[in-house]
């Protein structure tokens, strides 16, 4: 497990992006919430959890995990690739690759877990640490899933530094306060994966 080296670094930014005057970035005005038809299709990650069901063939169907090496094991055809596909894209590989053994595969697959997809939260609050985003998840609603703020916690300055494409970063700002007094409306952001929830003191 590589959780603690994993929470070391996120505290190293953290300390770093506390610090008066440390940060770099600029925060930006809140980015619209995504439109439903209009989301990305989900990429299968390592540590995904997957359902695997080839139709009247239930000693092939199982619950697989995404291996670290981004593979599967899938009975009679062996390793399959399955990080970066959507389980559509998955689904189709596996068939093609049953054709050998079967006539007219019929395969699905569902992701069950989406562990690999995950916001981190840290800082001045009562637990720090990642949340797995298996559903729409907020600012507001990260910071009450790790237990809340701290006495300490400055919600006044919460940030959000999100990772973009081209590698470059984004921060944005949540004011607690001014969100409860509906002064700050939009501010309360969908979280993409990566995304990072600081809490300052």
């Amino acid at each position: 497990m590589k959780t603690r080296p994993v929470l070391a670094v996120l505290g190293l930014v953290a300390a770093a992006l506390l610090a008066p005057g440390c940060s770099t970035r600029n925060p930006i005005p809140p980015p619209p919430d995504p439109v439903p038809m209009a989301r990305d299709t989900y990429a299968i990650g390592v540590s995904d959890l997957l359902r695997v069901t080839v139709w009247r063939n239930p000693e092939l169907s199982a619950d697989v995990p995404v291996r670290p090496d981004g593979k599967i094991s899938v009975a009679l055809i062996g390793d399959v690739q399955a990080e970066g596909l959507s389980a559509e894209d998955l689904a189709q590989v596996i068939s093609r690759e049953l054709q050998e053994y079967l006539a007219a595969p019929d395969v699905t697959v569902v992701v069950l877990e989406m562990n690999s997809s995950y916001v981190s939260v840290i800082g001045e609050v009562a637990r720090t640490g990642r949340l797995p985003l298996k559903t729409e998840l907020r600012v507001l609603e990260a910071i009450s899933l790790v237990g809340g703020f701290t006495t300490f916690a400055d919600r006044g300055n919460v940030r959000i530094v999100r990772r973009q494409q081209d590698g470059s970063e984004v921060e944005y700002r949540f004011d607690y306060d001014d969100y409860i007094k509906g002064n700050a409306p939009g501010t309360n952001i969908v979280l993409q994966h990566g995304d990072v929830v600081i809490v300052p003191d």
